[in-house]
């Protein structure tokens, strides 16, 4: 039986609101935002060049400490390869692999560090085939992700678009 995934629309508005605030303080280099009353300095997200780039990322995120200690599927290996199209990243659970498009409309957007975050969240769930692959669950997991690796401010914008989506969070 598969969980319906009720959530995912307002995962992925939330994830584009906050894709779009780092865009733009990278763009006009004004990394100051507010958000509901408070302000944040939002931390550089990072970009990947590569297939490759990405894969070394994933590895040290997975062998992180922290990660091993909190998710026992942090153990096992991801592979990252390029994905056909340009429409998503996805990670497909039977083969722990992550697919990611290159390239769209001169643009690699996939390629960022939310965008890998966002997918190592669907790995390491542990449960997979009982919970819905968006859901609270793996709201929490995300953020924690976010929290720990890209900065407490990342996270806190991430929780409050969420939630401001109307997504739960575990």
């Amino acid at each position: 039986m598969t969980v319906r995934d009720t959530q995912r629309a307002k995962v992925y508005d939330a994830e584009g609101l906050v894709r779009g605030m780092f865009e733009r303080a990278d763009e006009f280099g004004a990394r100051t935002v507010e958000v509901h009353g408070s302000q944040l300095t939002l931390p550089v997200e990072r970009k990947f060049a590569s297939v490759e780039s990405v894969q070394a990322y994933v590895d040290r995120v997975l062998a992180l400490n922290w990660v091993r200690a909190q998710w026992d599927r942090a153990s096992v290996p991801v592979t990252v390869r390029a994905r056909a199209g340009a429409k998503a990243a996805h990670y497909e659970t039977g083969v722990a692999v992550l697919a990611v498009p290159l390239h769209a409309h001169g643009t690699s957007w996939a390629l960022r560090e939310l965008v890998i975050l966002h997918e190592l969240a669907h790995h390491l769930d542990a449960d997979a085939a009982e919970t819905a692959a968006h859901g609270p669950e793996f709201c929490a997991r995300y953020v924690e992700l976010v929290d720990g690796v890209i900065g407490a401010e990342a996270a806190l914008l991430l929780r409050t678009t969420l939630y401001s989506c109307g997504a739960r969070i575990a």
